[in-house]
């Protein structure tokens, strides 16, 4: 169907009329079983929470929170609190109760609804008493009403509701590296231009399937999932946890999948663990065993019927896509911002350059100032930070361009690589600037290590700080693997000090034993590394490991 000018709600009414009794989201609940929801049941529910809301007359455009893991009810929840005539606010499942209390009140949230969650006890205390909290059929034990409840209770609201393309739909709280997040303000017109625009380049229709599982509450799975399955009509599948994630995968069967760049190197580990990757390449430079290896690999991962691939939200190393695309797999790499909803730069089929996140969407503008940094105009653009006039002027140049904060250059056939962050950019002592990104991807290429920060401000020469991959970290107190991992590592320095500038050669490598996770802070919740949080860790031992002069050290 011709989508232009049709914003979301639009799209559910027309998916409503026309595919009443077709299959929308499949939901595990447990035990291997599984609720299915056909467009018509998940918009009557839609429009039976909706209802609930409108009896609470709450004020026009009132902000409404929702937390919770990927389920249906999540996208359900998005779409009732739109035809109540309010603005969603979705919060990660993986925040803290001081971010949580932070959110909730700066945007002065009434209702919350509670989901799936792993540690909702942790975040319950931010959660401030005047805030009427739904629960999800999957939600941890609590007294709050529930889903179930209200959709048995109220009539679904009967009125095709109307919102306005330049209205707010969602205020996306930016989890940022440093300081307070800021809530990125999305309008409907917003939604849809991304929407329609990914798709076309994506060239997907309803027969398409995927397996919804990064964060809905990021705009990378709201924008390609969400959005892009209201948009093309097709099916949602949703994953019940790790431990079952291949079987949810195996499930959907996705004919398009996305994910970040730890979970890609996650699933070649696992492949790798099984079959070392020396005897992998043997195999793969046999032709009659080629394609079944191949085939049995990517059945195995769950991923044998994907078309498309994609990877975003941080660089991924240029091995590990060669990777991929010896199995026969075209990881392509796109870009984009919480401000300007995922919608920028993506890799084409055929026209994908390693290195490069791809090609400006249909409707983007792109060019890089004279600083280097790449600045970005599109309808997808946000309308600027909630009850911050200060933050949103900074954030555009005076002619409406996005400053993105990252430093980049286009090649000839106009695909973006990026460079770095211009405020990740540190000086050495010798007054020399190095960008960290191009050095930590090639790192990344060794097989034992998962995560990388390069660092040394104020330093002669840059240092790494390297945590293992998860089944290398069980081995570390073990001197066979510490001496087998320090002659490669020498070796992994020795590669990539070849391939740089003298004032950007790595002095050392530092083994940690901590791990970096999203709960105690060092990463994002899209699993991005907090830099300025990694470095402060480990500041005090910084100036004892130049000391050492040693090519490898064990923190």
């Amino acid at each position: 169907m011709d989508t232009t000018n049709k914003l979301p709600l639009d799209m559910l009414y027309h998916w409503e009329k026309t595919k009443t009794n077709s299959r929308y989201m499949t939901q595990p609940i447990g035990d291997g079983k599984v609720v299915e929801y056909t467009w018509g049941r998940a918009v009557d529910e839609a429009r039976r929470v909706a209802s609930y809301l409108k009896s609470l007359n709450l004020p026009e455009n009132s902000r409404i929170g929702l937390i919770s893991k990927n389920c249906a009810q999540w996208i359900m929840t998005d779409w009732a609190i739109w035809l109540a005539g309010h603005i969603s606010v979705p919060l990660y499942p993986t925040l803290n109760a001081d971010t949580v209390n932070y959110i909730l009140n700066h945007a002065e949230c009434e209702v919350l609804f509670v989901g799936k969650l792993d540690d909702w006890d942790m975040m319950k205390p931010g959660v401030p008493e005047s805030v009427r909290c739904i629960s999800y059929p999957l939600s941890p034990p609590n007294d709050f009403e529930t889903w179930d409840d209200i959709v048995a209770k109220y009539p679904p609201l009967e009125e095709n509701v109307k919102r306005d393309a330049g209205e707010l739909a969602t205020i996306v709280y930016t989890s940022g590296s440093t300081g307070k997040p800021k809530g990125v303000m999305l309008s409907f017109g917003n939604m849809a231009f991304a929407a329609e625009g990914g798709m076309e380049v994506l060239g997907v229709g309803d027969n398409e399937r995927m397996l919804s599982y990064l964060p809905l509450a990021h705009v990378f799975e709201r924008t390609f999932v969400e959005l892009a399955s209201l948009y093309a009509g097709f099916q949602l599948y949703f994953a019940e946890s790790l431990d079952t994630f291949v079987q949810d995968l195996q499930r959907a069967q996705p004919t398009l999948f996305l994910s970040v760049p730890r979970l890609w190197v996650k699933f070649q580990h696992g492949v790798l663990k099984k079959l070392p990757k020396k005897k992998l390449d043997r195999l793969l430079k046999i032709p009659v065993v080629n394609k079944l290896i191949k085939k049995k690999i990517l059945k195995g991962l769950g991923l044998d019927r994907v078309k498309l691939a994609g990877s975003g939200s941080a660089p991924l190393a240029s091995d590990v896509l060669e990777w991929y695309r010896n199995l026969g797999l075209e990881l392509l790499e796109g870009y984009g911002m919480s401000e300007n909803f995922a919608y920028s730069h993506m890799n084409k089929p055929g026209r994908s350059r390693i290195g490069y996140v791809g090609e400006s969407l249909p409707g983007v503008e792109t060019r890089i100032s004279e600083e280097g940094e790449v600045q970005i105009k599109s309808p997808a653009t946000m309308m600027g930070y909630y009850k911050d006039e200060e933050k949103t002027r900074e954030a555009f140049t005076e002619d409406g361009f996005l400053k993105t904060g990252d430093k980049g250059e286009i090649d000839e056939m106009g695909r973006l690589k990026l460079t770095g962050r211009i405020k990740e950019i540190f000086k050495t002592s010798k007054g020399k600037y190095i960008a960290p990104a191009p050095i930590e991807n090639r790192l990344m290429s060794h097989d034992a290590i998962e995560m990388v920060c390069v660092s040394g401000a104020n330093q002669t020469q840059p240092h790494a700080l390297v945590m293992l991959a998860e089944e290398s970290r069980p081995k570390m107190a073990d001197e066979a693997f510490r001496k087998e991992i320090e002659e490669s590592f020498k070796q992994l320095i020795a590669d990539v000090n070849k391939t740089v500038d003298p004032h950007e050669q790595l002095a050392f490598i530092t083994v940690v034993s901590d791990e970096w996770s999203i709960e105690n802070s060092f990463l994002t919740p899209t699993l991005k590394l907090k830099r300025n949080v990694v470095e402060d860790a480990y500041q005090a031992k910084v100036d004892n490991w130049y000391a050492q002069r040693r090519p490898v050290i064990w923190q």
